[in-house]
């Protein structure tokens, strides 16, 4: 059982010329720490069956959650909304907690997935909330910013920096860890920039966009060790049967 964990990683919605897309970035950042990336595009009816062809999982980025699933309102900068992704991404979000084993990552609107799923709230649109002191996002491109990372958090034993400089663009977030996560970051202004299961052994979300930054140590660390711990899960399913 020496060969490479598989990695699924969530895609975008369908687009118009039919397609589903990710960031080649995710892709690349799994191979770098030895994981074979499997794209998973929305539309699956079974997610405990894709679930279990895998050993690790990515909810990657992209466009907002519709508000009526967090019994939010509705406001006019939300967009990229997609009733065929958000149901198949909470789902599979809801059984990955429910089954309590599959490594994890959430990034940026993976994060607000599993925020969602877990019955928690979002700001629908962040500058109306914190204002923009700190920037989040530009409509142009990415920015970046500062968080600051709990010491007792697993990200701090991954990361190996509690003030790091962070890859974002989200305009969305959490304004608490839902019930059963910790908050474990924050940006400068309040805004919840990770959060950690209780009780799953590795399941995290960050805020942020560790893929965009190739060359930190500190942020390809979260993909190190998602396949680190996904080759250890991948031996423990091969040990059980």
């Amino acid at each position: 059982m020496n060969s490479k964990p598989i990695i699924g990683i969530t895609t975008r919605a369908r687009n118009d010329r039919g397609t589903f897309e990710v960031s080649a970035k995710y892709i690349d950042s799994v191979r770098r720490a030895g994981g074979v990336p499997v794209l998973l595009p929305p539309g699956e009816a079974d997610p405990a069956a894709v679930l279990a062809g895998l050993d690790g999982l990515i909810f990657s980025g992209g466009g907002d959650i519709d508000p009526r699933e967090y019994a939010g309102d509705d406001h006019p900068e939300i967009y990229g909304m997609d009733a065929e992704r958000d149901a198949f991404e909470l789902a599979l979000a809801r059984t990955v907690m429910g089954e309590g084993r599959t490594p994890t990552l959430g990034i940026c609107r993976g994060m607000q997935v599993l925020t969602v799923a877990a019955n928690g709230q979002m700001h629908p649109h962040l500058p109306d909330v914190v204002g923009e002191a700190v920037l989040h996002y530009r409509s142009d491109s990415g920015t970046s910013h500062r968080v600051s990372i709990a010491p007792d958090s697993k990200l701090a034993g991954v990361m190996k920096e509690l003030e790091p400089l962070v890859p974002s663009w989200h305009h969305q977030a959490a304004p608490a860890a839902p019930v059963g996560w910790r908050a474990v970051a924050h940006a400068p202004d309040g805004v919840v920039e990770a959060i950690e299961h209780a009780q799953h052994p590795w399941l995290i979300g960050v805020q942020w966009h560790p893929e965009l930054a190739p060359e930190d140590p500190a942020h390809q660390a979260l993909f190190a060790e998602l396949v680190a711990n996904a080759q250890q899960f991948k031996l423990r399913k091969a040990n059980s049967k």
